[in-house]
């Protein structure tokens, strides 16, 4: 059977916080939060009718928003349906997305019992004056004593997710948080450069002139010290944001850089299957691919990954030579190659770390 990754959006927060251009929202009653998860397990029932049979589930991942948020019975209730209309394996990565102080031993114990084994944890800074920056709820304390019962509830596979490059972050700052964060042992460190989106509170503050970007040079050097430490700290580099210790790479988010088929379930959640990207409401995408599509999106999408793409997995999905259809471009890819910002071998294409810095650049070339 094929095989398909699953991703359930929970639009909740406690409140949104100042940098975020998600789909999701603060404030929600009981009543708006039940109506929903009512809705999702409807959508889960019918998406199995469509997809349960033609594909069995390697990874499952429960983002938002904050799915922490929900009672642990909701939870549970997402789960029961999820396996009563798919086919998800044994040894499937089960992932649920959380926030410091939304957690409780209740509610993580419920998540171990209906099969949930990998836990992704926000907690962007460990300096409680970035934290009030960002409007994030939590103090650092907050995050160790969650990450603590955590493992006391038998959660042996966790993520922290870390930002930088936040207004008025310093390089000691930064390395005060990869030095504690890599102290804890964690299986997987995601981090992220601050990006001040449109529509957001940030983005105000930006044009009125209360905040001010970091500097793309002080951005650069953040992002290649989080690499240092987190090697020093035995951790694999293997996509552009994201380390983790051997053997414990994201299976799920790697569907979403290699094109492998995943269906997204609940507001605004994407999806991609049978070449087909669509998204449900308020979004409402539908897209087949066409080959451009597909060949585009395999090295926008691979060149994340730093071990890059291969020609091979190239023609097994488009049934072409990589240099067949992008022989047109190789001019134009000169200058990164004798840079060594874009490397060639006799099996595929990868970034260089100073070609990360300039990657999109490089990827805008393919697409």
């Amino acid at each position: 059977m094929k095989k398909l990754g699953i991703y359930i959006h929970i639009p909740f927060c406690v409140s949104k916080c100042r940098y975020c251009g998600f789909y999701s929202h603060g404030g929600a009653g009981e009543e708006e939060k039940t109506a929903y998860v009512e809705s999702l397990l409807d959508d889960i029932a019918e998406y199995g009718r469509i997809y349960g049979r033609a594909y069995e589930v390697d990874t499952v991942f429960i983002g938002g928003g904050t799915p922490s948020i929900l009672p642990e019975g909701a939870v549970s209730a997402v789960m029961d349906s999820l396996r009563g209309a798919f086919n998800i394996q044994e040894d499937a990565e089960i992932t649920i997305e959380s926030n410091p102080k939304t957690l409780t031993g209740e509610k993580l114990l419920e998540y171990r019992r209906c099969g949930i084994n990998r836990l992704s944890i926000g907690l962007q800074s460990f300096d409680d004056r970035c934290l009030a920056a960002l409007g994030r709820i939590h103090t650092a304390a907050d995050f160790v004593d969650n990450f603590r019962l955590a493992r006391e509830c038998g959660f042996d596979n966790i993520n922290i997710d870390l930002m930088f490059a936040i207004p008025g972050h310093t390089m000691a700052v930064w390395e005060d948080t990869l030095r504690r964060t890599v102290a804890l042992s964690p299986e997987h460190v995601s981090f992220y450069s601050l990006q001040i989106e449109e529509g957001t509170p940030f983005y105000d503050m930006f044009l009125a002139g209360e905040i001010e970007q970091i500097p793309d040079e002080t951005d650069r050097k953040m992002y290649h010290r989080a690499i240092d430490m987190l090697r020093q700290g035995g951790y694999e580099h293997y996509e552009i944001s994201n380390a983790a210790k051997p053997g414990y790479r994201c299976r799920h988010n790697l569907k979403y850089w290699s094109m492998e088929e995943y269906l997204g379930i609940g507001s605004a959640a994407s999806s991609f299957v049978d070449g087909v990207r669509f998204a449900e409401a308020p979004l409402m995408e539908f897209h087949e691919n066409s080959l451009a599509d597909m060949a585009g999106e395999f090295v926008f999408t691979g060149l994340r990954k730093t071990c890059g793409i291969r020609f091979d997995d190239f023609k097994a999905l488009t049934g072409r030579e990589f240099w067949d259809v992008f022989a047109g471009r190789r001019g134009e890819l000169a200058e990164f190659f004798a840079a060594g910002q874009l490397v060639e071998t006799a099996d595929g294409l990868a970034l260089s770390e100073a070609g990360i810095d300039i990657s999109n650049a490089i990827m805008a070339v393919f697409v």
